[in-house]
């Protein structure tokens, strides 16, 4: 059972590294069902839980939508599109001081950050202004 589930992961995995595009959960499961049909949808979204919290992977937890994954894992941030819904990686150096805020006095303890910018895509950009 050991080998048939890291042969799933890999499976998995493989698809996300492929996308490139930051899919969810359901884009990887029809990506990996193409070459893979007898793959369950709870075996493809078992695993990239269990990925994500191994940090194999990234999970992209975007508010009102679909969680993203993400085969980069080192730190970087986001831009949604509000116009097409695609997530980006933003090219700005990633703020590690961020962590290390000190929030004693309001009782938190900051752990780690992500941020996700909202905007609109060069190709909905220009939709918009035709």
């Amino acid at each position: 059972m050991q080998t048939r589930n890291t042969l799933q992961k890999d499976i998995i995995l493989k698809a996300v590294n492929r996308l490139h595009n930051h899919p969810t959960a359901e884009m990887i499961y029809e990506e990996v069902t193409r070459e893979y049909p007898r793959v369950s949808k709870a075996t493809v979204y078992r695993n990239l839980n269990q990925m994500a919290q191994q940090g194999q992977i990234l999970r992209i937890q975007i508010p009102n939508s679909a969680d993203r994954y993400d085969f980069n894992t080192s730190g970087h941030y986001h831009l949604k599109c509000t116009g097409c819904g695609q997530v980006f990686d933003m090219d700005i150096p990633y703020m590690e001081q961020l962590n290390q805020l000190d929030l004693s006095e309001q009782g938190f303890t900051i752990e780690d950050h992500d941020i996700i910018f909202q905007g609109t895509c060069p190709q909905c950009g220009k939709k918009t202004a035709n």
